[in-house]
């Protein structure tokens, strides 16, 4: 372990949570890593087989970099030195939630885990903001939300740690439910429920049941957070209840939501609104623009409340919201006819963040003579009405008055058809061959919004124009 760094695990705890064997000059840890290009000194590196690349290739470098230990399978243990300082397991991802489960059990935290179709990590962000005005907070990192990425957020969290929160992510059936009985929440929020990974369902009444797999891990008294405007909430309800849920806990703007929205003022690059929170009014400003902001802070000052935080302190500490990468980060492009505003959306794509991605740009404000662009990629993953959903598109491109949109993928060709002759900017299979068309149609003065699924490419594309546009002095003369 690093000098001056915390103790995360003494040496006997992590292998004893592990039922691992001792190999070699190992320490005790102050971090979890299954990464060798991010792996702090001190860290303990799990040697995780992954699809595409196996942990135990990294372990000499993971090893160089200062890692205090590896965690590797006892069948691979002949491939390092006697002095390696190794933990022995019969699996290194079975290990790591094995450590995840011992963290659990020794931590005295508030503990809320957040599911949902949309706004699952922005939530995350915020609660961590929220909370941690209020205590040491330990969440999430990125969206780790998966089979590996909930047990290694989970071993990560601190015994010192007054708060911690988790996403919990999933897109088949039975993938939530053993996650949640691994974090073991107090609080289990569902953000709200859309037809999201929906060609992996018979239908949206199985993503809720989905959803409510969240249930299932839920500490006894434990409270769900449920989204009131929702059309899916009264299933979503009634399932809690059959599973023993002893308090349900409402937010939205509907009449007799436990968490109510009474004002919102939507602005360009701000959300701010006034909220009742069990019958304390909350007054909060928020740096991120969009209704879905708002829904989400409503979830966010519910799971606060009930897990006692300080509810000033809560508002102080979302007042520093930004936006993950790829999630309505604002780039600003130069161009010679002046700057131009990219708003990078393209992490992923449905229906529902869209058309809220959608609303945020018609709300943008554009400079003398610039239009509002919409560069869209396709939304994966939506089975038979894939093309309806794409097309139906259209009305909230004419509500918002965008200017132009430029479409990219099979599936965007639905709406493309759409639209009319005057708003259509430019079509493309690909989002390589979109590119140089979205480049040569922008002007100072514009704002334009790119999002997709992230097999749509989206990503690349805002780097492409975000590297041809650099601000710069040579870029603006």
């Amino acid at each position: 372990m690093s000098t001056g760094a915390q103790r995360l695990y003494r040496l006997d705890e992590i292998a004893a949570a592990m039922g691992a064997t001792v190999r070699g000059p190992a320490t005790d840890v102050s971090g979890i890593s299954i990464d060798s290009r991010t792996l702090a000194p001190g860290d303990a590196f799990f040697a995780i087989a992954g699809e595409n690349a196996d942990g135990h290739d990294y372990v000499e470098k993971a090893l160089a970099a200062g890692a205090a230990l590896a965690v590797v399978a006892r069948e691979k243990a002949d491939r390092f030195g006697a002095d390696a300082p190794l933990l022995l397991v019969d699996d290194v991802l079975g290990g790591l939630v094995d450590l995840a489960r011992a963290a659990r059990a020794r931590s005295h935290a508030g503990i809320v885990a957040v599911t949902g179709s949309v706004g699952k990590t922005t939530t995350k962000e915020a609660l961590r903001l929220a909370l941690g005005a209020d205590g040491e907070t330990h969440a999430s990192a990125a969206s780790y939300n998966n089979h590996w990425g909930v047990p290694l957020s989970l071993a990560r969290l601190p015994a010192t740690a007054r708060y911690g929160v988790f996403e919990i992510g999933m897109n088949h059936p039975g993938e939530i439910s053993p996650l949640s009985r691994l974090v073991r929440p107090q609080v289990a929020i569902i953000t709200t429920v859309e037809p999201v990974h929906i060609a992996q369902f018979s239908g949206i009444e199985e993503i809720a049941d989905a959803k409510a797999e969240i249930f299932d891990g839920l500490e006894p008294g434990g409270t769900a957070v449920l989204n009131l405007d929702n059309p899916l909430f009264p299933r979503l309800k009634a399932t809690a209840m059959a599973k023993g849920v002893a308090r349900i806990v409402t937010f939205g703007e509907a009449a007799g939501a436990d968490v109510r929205l009474e004002t919102a003022s939507l602005q360009p690059a701000c959300s701010v609104m006034v909220v009742s929170v069990m019958g304390t009014k909350v007054t909060l400003k928020v740096p991120m623009p969009g209704r879905h902001i708002v829904q989400n802070m409503l979830a966010v000052l519910a799971a606060a409340k009930l897990l006692g935080a300080d509810l000033a302190l809560a508002a102080i500490g979302l007042a520093h919201l930004t936006p993950p990468p790829g999630r309505g980060v604002p780039i600003q492009l130069a161009l010679k006819s002046g700057t131009a505003t990219l708003i990078d959306e393209s992490y992923n794509a449905n229906p529902a963040s869209m058309r809220a991605a959608l609303d945020v740009l018609s709300r943008t404000p554009v400079g003398p003579r610039g239009r509002r662009i919409a560069v869209l990629g396709d939304m994966l993953e939506l089975g038979e009405g894939a093309a309806a959903m794409h097309a139906g598109l259209a009305q909230a491109i004419k509500d918002g008055k965008i200017d132009t949109v430029f479409c990219c993928g099979p599936l965007m060709h639905a709406l493309w058809q759409e639209l009319p002759s005057e708003r259509r900017g430019g079509y493309a299979q690909h989002a390589t061959h979109l590119e140089p068309m979205v480049a040569a149609a922008i002007r100072g003065g514009d704002t334009l919004m790119v999002k997709g699924s992230n097999g749509s490419r989206m990503g690349p594309l805002v780097k492409s124009l975000s590297e041809r546009f650099r601000m710069s002095e040579d870029a603006l003369f």
